[in-house]
Formats: structure tokens, C-alpha cells, sequence
């Protein structure tokens, strides 16, 4: 029997997602794939089950759930308890930006700092308006190892002048990639291109190189919360102590970067490894109101002064 059942003494919103929390806030799960803390995360969950958005307002609290939604509640929490599966897979849904996102175990969940960045429009490190007086065409950004989609929509929804490249090895995160592309209403503007990097990609110049690359050592890996080994090992193992994809990044940006653009590249905890690997480099390391850190960018005239560095 599932010992997930919600006793009948809970019958209304508030009163299921309050035992939900009291259950969640027991259990050797880890919290940071959507939420951080179990009410949040019973709130997620239960809402779902409830057929209700994740942002229900108050006036919500005192309905009374179907017997079928009830039962979808005990499989979630034996889901998200026993199973370690994020709470995003559960519900197939996340949040990037404001946005709602499709997501499977086939793409990350989304949950990457460059959000606050590109709601600030890259300031002051990229001049949009300053920019616009001096081009006569869309502003071309490319979102390398794109997953989901959800930075390239993001950056798409940013800037409106914008033609995005979403590029992804992975063809099952292309899919959802696309999906996403067409909620948002965006294909015109963004397109998925499955590549390996730059490998497949035409020769073109970017304004805006952001990636948000896989880079994990093995080893990091495998001291992770179970809740990430349900995400795929591909968006997330990099090798050479989680260095090979920002390498690979840093190596092709003076062929794909315009005179005047920047790159932008999320390492995270590989941030130590990465400026070790080239000390000469003086890295412009972001800081984030709202937490993230491991975010590097380099303006073209600095990759222009360090490729043969990055050549090496």
C-alpha cells in the first residue's frame, strides 16, 4: 500500500499541502531543482496534482480535491520520496526567467544565474541601444548546449531584435528545445541546431556567445544529491576536471565572435580549475543579486588578445 495516501482528515488545498510539506520536510531529499524548502515544494507538487497553475492565488486554498487527485497525489510524493525524482519531472514542468518551460530527463532542469543577467540585458557589459545605431540587422546570439531552450528563449524574449541559435548535440533535448520554441511563440526568431559545438555550425558571427555547458568532473558527479543522477550525465559531466566544453568555448570564440561582442560562459564550481588552467587570463568573474556564481565573460577585443592562449 502506498503510504503516501493523503489521510481524510486533509481535504482542502491548504490541509493537503500542509501535510505534504511536514512529510517532504523529513525525508533525505535534497531541494534545488525548482524549490529550495518543502513548503515550496509541496505547493509545487500538490498544485500540479490539483490541475491548478504553480502561481494559484489564495482564493484556491479552501478547494477540495477529487478523489482521482488525490490518488495523483500519493504516486507524486512516493515519485518525488522514494524515486528522487525532481519535482520538475513530476510535473514536466519548470520556471526560467518568468517563463514556463517543458522539461523531461532529457534536458537539465533549468535553475542557471545567466537569467538575472539577461533580464538586465548583459549591462553594462553589452550596449543594445549603442548597438543598434550602428547595425542595420538582428542582433544574432548563440546559445551553446541550448538543452531545454530556456536561455535562448530567455534571451530571444529580452531582446526583440534578436535571431537566436539554440545548439544542442542531443536530439531528445532538441525536441523539448523546439517545443518551448513554439510555446513562446518564437520560431521566427529561435532556432534549434543539432552540433556537436561549433562542429556543424555555418561560419557566422555572434554578438552574444552565452552557454550554460556542461561542466562536472566525474568526481563531483558522484558525491551529488540522488536528485541529480536522474538528470542526463551529458548535461552535466565535462571532462578534464569539468574544463572540456568552456575549453572548446574559449578555442572557437574568435571565429564565431563579432568585432564588438562578448562571450559568456557558466563554469561553476570549476571556476578555480578553469582560471588555473589559464592564469594569464584575466577573466571578468560576474556577481548575482539573487546567488549563482562561476560565470565568466570576455569581451572580442579580449579574446582577439588572448587567442593564442586559448590556442595553446
Amino acid at each position: 500500500m502506498n503510504r503516501y495516501v493523503i489521510p481524510d482528515s486533509a481535504k482542502s488545498l491548504r490541509e493537503i499541502i500542509l501535510w505534504a510539506e511536514k512529510i517532504l520536510d523529513k525525508q533525505d531529499i535534497y531541494f534545488g531543482h525548482g524549490t529550495d524548502n518543502a513548503l515550496d515544494e509541496a505547493a509545487y507538487l500538490i498544485s500540479y496534482c490539483a490541475d491548478l497553475p504553480a502561481d494559484f492565488g489564495d482564493d484556491k486554498l479552501e478547494i477540495i480535491l477529487s478523489d482521482k487527485q488525490r490518488l495523483k497525489v500519493a504516486d507524486a510524493m512516493f515519485e518525488r520520496i522514494e524515486n528522487k525524482i525532481p519535482v520538475a519531472y513530476i510535473t514536466g514542468k519548470a520556471w526560467f526567467f518568468g517563463l514556463e518551460f517543458e522539461v523531461n530527463e532529457h534536458v537539465l532542469v533549468p535553475r542557471s544565474p545567466l537569467a538575472e543577467l539577461i533580464a538586465e540585458h548583459f549591462s553594462p557589459w553589452f550596449d543594445n541601444e549603442l548597438w543598434a545605431t550602428r547595425n542595420d540587422r538582428p542582433l544574432d546570439i548563440l546559445d551553446m548546449c541550448t538543452g531545454s531552450g530556456c536561455i535562448a528563449i530567455a534571451c530571444a524574449t529580452a531582446f526583440e531584435n534578436a535571431s537566436v541559435d539554440a545548439v544542442d548535440i542531443s536530439p531528445e533535448a532538441l525536441k523539448i528545445a523546439e517545443k518551448n520554441i513554439a510555446k513562446h511563440n518564437l520560431q521566427t526568431r529561435v532556432h534549434a541546431i543539432c552540433s556537436d559545438m561549433f562542429s556543424d555550425l555555418a561560419q557566422k558571427k555572434y554578438d552574444i556567445i552565452i552557454s550554460n555547458p556542461p561542466y562536472v568532473s566525474r568526481e563531483e558527479i558522484n558525491a551529488l544529491p540522488d536528485e541529480y543522477h536522474k538528470e542526463p550525465d551529458m548535461g552535466l559531466f565535462a571532462d578534464n576536471n569539468g574544463l572540456q566544453f568552456a575549453i572548446t568555448l574559449l578555442k572557437n570564440a574568435s571565429k564565431f565572435l563579432s568585432d564588438e561582442g562578448i562571450i559568456v560562459i557558466e563554469v561553476g564550481n570549476s571556476e578555480q580549475a578553469l582560471q588555473k588552467y589559464y592564469p594569464d587570463i584575466a577573466f571578468t568573474w560576474l556577481e548575482f543579486e539573487r546567488g549563482g556564481q562561476g560565470v565568466l565573460l570576455l569581451d572580442a577585443a579580449q579574446i582577439r588578445q588572448y587567442q593564442e592562449k586559448f590556442l595553446r
